[in-house]
Order: structure tokens, then C-alpha cells, then sequence
């Protein structure tokens, strides 16, 4: 008798796999994607070589430290507690500013970190006496990971909503941001992609939910003297949804082929926290 050896089974690695090889991370956030399509350069700066930002913009910090006050409103409501106060707002807003400063902040033109608490101050203010404020209908989540294969041989898609409400025929997924100005159809839709992403990963519970609709919304607070705050409703259709499945079909690709170069631009570069690393860059 001959002895025969098993045979060999190849397996290709999964688009998970493949992304953990190249990142650290076996999925892709919507973050990082519009990061690749701004510069692909400074994508591998971050994702890829995980360089240390030589600094951190006060206009980042400035909103996701907003982001956390409003996270903070949402959560007590959510655990059927009352609103909390301005001033408790503003101090969630401090905590925020605090833990986040770990890099320097380099702060704009004739801002100072008071005169952003006091902006803040007036942000969070106007935020508390509007109607966005209180939400109709169901709160089902507030910053509620979602993950899931979204577009085919691409890694998982990953990212956090910042609210999911079941409000009569819909579930909506709702977004807060702040703005030097108040929204336009335009802001809209450059803002689109990253939700048409979580509306694909919110179906299936809204189908769960009996077949409902999934629409997105953005509530914009902006930075100005006496702030505003807005609410733009979107609902997707296939066509954009197609599109937004497209561009990340081709930046994966991308990724995957080693696509990295600079992309100059002057409203970009100004602010980049990599631009000693970009032109030490030799290709």
C-alpha cells in the first residue's frame, strides 16, 4: 500500500483578517475611510505606522468634548433620570477637554481655553431649551456600537451612533455636530456617507421592529455668537446607498494595494498633525 499525505487546503484570508494584517484592526471605521479619501498619506500615518499626532487641533477637542456633554444628557434620560443642570453640562464638557489634551492643543486665532468654555457655555445653553433637547419617541441607544459586513469583500464595517430612536414608522439614527455655521443641503450631504453606512447596519433592526424605515438625522449645533441648533433629516435611498458601497469598495482596494501618497491641499495641510512626518516622507 502507498501511503498518500492529506491534502492541502489553502485558505485565503478574509477581508477581517487582511485589514488586522495591515491596521491592528480586523474591520474599517467610516473615520478612517474619509480619512484615506482626504490623504491617503497621512491614512497610513495613522492607521498603518500609528504615529503620534504631533499635535491636536482645539477644534476636534473643542467638539467631541460638546459630544460628550450631549452623550451626558441623552444617558440620564435614557436611564429615565432627569435632565441634568448647564452647569453639569459644562462641567462633563471640562472632564472631557481634560482627558483629551493628552497631546498639545494648538488652538486658533485668538481663541484661549476660556474663551472656548465660554462658547461652550453658550452651546450648551441654547441646546438645553430646544425641542431637539427632548426627543420624541423610543430611545433605544445612546452611542451604540454597531458592526457588521456591510459591503461584500471588504472588512466589517465598525463605528458608533450617537442615538437610535424608534419614533412611529422609523427608526432614526441621529448624529450631533458642531459647525462654524448653520448647515446646508451641501453639509448634508457630504456628511451622508458615514450614516448611509449605519443605516445599513441598523436594517435589520428596523426590520425586526416591523419592517420600518431607517432615516438619519444630524443635530448641528453651531459656534457662533448666539448659537443655534438644527436638526436635517435624511432618508437613504438605493442610489446613494449603491454609491457610498462603491467608494468603499475602492478604498479598501486601495488600502490593500499600498495606495499611499500625499494629497496636498491648502485647507488640509494647514491643519495636518503629520506634516513634519509628510515631508520627511521619500515615497
Amino acid at each position: 500500500m502507498i501511503a498518500t499525505s492529506p491534502a492541502r487546503t489553502s485558505r485565503t484570508p478574509s477581508p477581517n483578517q487582511r485589514a488586522l494584517a495591515l491596521t491592528g484592526r480586523d474591520y474599517l471605521s467610516p473615520s478612517a475611510i474619509s480619512s484615506y479619501q482626504r490623504c491617503p498619506l497621512q491614512f497610513r500615518f495613522r492607521y498603518i505606522d500609528n504615529l503620534e499626532p504631533e499635535f491636536t487641533s482645539s477644534s476636534l477637542v473643542f467638539g467631541g468634548s460638546i459630544h460628550s456633554a450631549i452623550e451626558h444628557h441623552f444617558r440620564l434620560l435614557f436611564e429615565g433620570r432627569p435632565a441634568p443642570s448647564v452647569d453639569e453640562l459644562v462641567g462633563v464638557y471640562d472632564d472631557a477637554w481634560t482627558a483629551r489634551s493628552d497631546t498639545p492643543v494648538r488652538l486658533g486665532k485668538s481663541e484661549t481655553v476660556e474663551t472656548l468654555r465660554n462658547l461652550a457655555r453658550r452651546m450648551l445653553t441654547a441646546f438645553q431649551v430646544s425641542e431637539l433637547s427632548k426627543l420624541d419617541g423610543r430611545l433605544l441607544g445612546v452611542e451604540e456600537e454597531l458592526r457588521g459586513s456591510v459591503v461584500p469583500g471588504c472588512p466589517d464595517v465598525l463605528g458608533r451612533v450617537d442615538l437610535l430612536v424608534h419614533d412611529h414608522d422609523s427608526v432614526q439614527i441621529i448624529d450631533f455636530k458642531t459647525s462654524r455655521s448653520r448647515w446646508s443641503e451641501f453639509d448634508v450631504e457630504l456628511a451622508s456617507a458615514q450614516q448611509l453606512l449605519y443605516a445599513e447596519l441598523v436594517a435589520p433592526l428596523a426590520e425586526a421592529l416591523g419592517d420600518l424605515r431607517v432615516e438619519i438625522s444630524w443635530i448641528v449645533l453651531t459656534k457662533t455668537k448666539s448659537p443655534s441648533v438644527e436638526r436635517h433629516t435624511l432618508t437613504p435611498d438605493a442610489k446613494q446607498v449603491a454609491r457610498t458601497k462603491l467608494i468603499v469598495r475602492r478604498v479598501w482596494d486601495a488600502i490593500e494595494g499600498g495606495n499611499f501618497h500625499p494629497s496636498p491641499s491648502a485647507m488640509s495641510c494647514s491643519t495636518c498633525a503629520f506634516r513634519n512626518a509628510c515631508r520627511a516622507w521619500e515615497g
